[in-house]
């Protein structure tokens, strides 16, 4: 189920029969900033294959983002290479969606500062965002990482997406896009229309330290593209139910975060099951943990085939075609921009 989220109120989506009858468009983007992890998988990208049958989507790798922390310029072609290819062997069909590099359609960038234009100091001075990143990258607090959530905007209002698909954490940016497309409208004219944030009623995935955010770059992640026996190893140490010390002792599964991802790797009659024997101490975590390492890697297994079987050749000539399609709408989105904002129109020499 999603909701759909605007000015803090959730409502719940119509039905895929009533979505694909109003074809509502779609836009959500991802950063090459690693190798994708199952909270990755279970939070966005499981939900995108589902949508793409049901919405006119978009799906952005969006590399001008990841710009605002330092990179290395070879890794970051690697990883927006993986990425794609990554999205391609989770079931992301390029023929049921247009998968593109925000990159490779520089009206990105040209709309981003025209919105810059329209947007003040004082609401991207109150992104939340910008404020963890900040602190998080003090020697290195750039003007794209202050502007980051104008760029993000201009993404959505490009395609004139009425849905955007995100967590929690990125719903204030949704509200300033649709605070930038109303002064927009407001100045130039009725152009952009107002997106919705669409949430899943699932949980925000934490790591396997039980706490934070399941992420790269606090390496308390599980790749998609883990092997089984790697899979294993990593879930070994994995944070439990704290209250639990002997096997003999009843378990809590509501606040055990293994439990959690059971919820969404195991079947659903195994995972009421496995409630069930951790209530009673019939089951223990080291049991738990493996039953859920085989449930991650039995899906899994065919993400690692078809990615195996994706040729950097054809995903790169998959994301050309993506760009192309994607080039129609957001040159014809600009032309209909240039002439509202009363910008002299190009002409071509004689």
């Amino acid at each position: 189920m999603l909701y759909f989220c605007a000015r803090g109120r959730l409502v719940a989506a119509p039905a895929a029969t009533e979505v694909m009858t109003l074809s509502v468009r779609l836009l959500s983007g991802i950063q090459p900033t690693g190798e994708l992890h199952v909270g990755n998988y279970l939070g966005a990208i499981r939900n995108w294959v589902t949508l793409q049958r049901t919405h006119e989507a978009f799906f952005v790798v969006v590399d001008l983002h990841a710009m605002t922390v330092e990179y290395e310029p070879a890794a970051m072609r690697a990883r927006t290479l993986d990425l794609a290819r990554t999205l391609l062997a989770c079931g992301i069909d390029a023929t049921a969606c247009t998968l593109f590099v925000q990159s490779h359609v520089p009206e990105h960038t040209e709309l981003a500062w025209i919105l810059n234009c329209v947007t003040s100091m004082g609401d991207l001075q109150r992104m939340t965002q910008f404020k963890d990143k900040a602190a998080q990258h003090e020697t290195n607090i750039n003007a794209g990482l202050f502007t980051y959530p104008v760029l993000q905007a201009a993404d959505i209002l490009l395609y004139k997406a009425k849905v955007v698909p995100v967590g929690e954490d990125q719903v204030q940016h949704i509200e300033l896009t649709r605070e930038v497309a109303r002064r927009f409208n407001s100045r130039f004219g009725v152009t952009f229309p107002e997106p919705a944030a669409a949430l899943t009623n699932s949980a925000r995935i934490r790591g396997l330290d039980g706490q934070a955010k399941m992420s790269k770059s606090l390496n308390n992640h599980i790749p998609i593209l883990a092997p089984p026996d790697r899979i294993a190893e990593l879930l070994r140490p994995a944070f439990t139910d704290p209250a639990r010390l002997r096997r003999s002792d009843p378990g809590h599964p509501e606040v055990c975060n293994i439990f959690a991802l059971h919820k969404g790797f195991t079947a659903g009659e195994r995972v009421a099951q496995i409630e069930q024997d951790c209530r009673t101490a019939r089951i223990g975590c080291v049991d738990c943990k493996r039953i859920l390492a085989r449930s991650i890697a039995e899906e899994l297994a065919v993400v690692r085939e078809r990615y195996e079987a994706l040729s950097p050749d054809a995903v790169e000539e998959t994301l050309a075609e993506g760009a192309r399609r994607a080039a129609v709408t957001a040159r014809a989105t600009m032309a209909e921009v240039r002439e509202r904002a009363g910008l002299l129109a190009r002409r071509t020499p004689a």
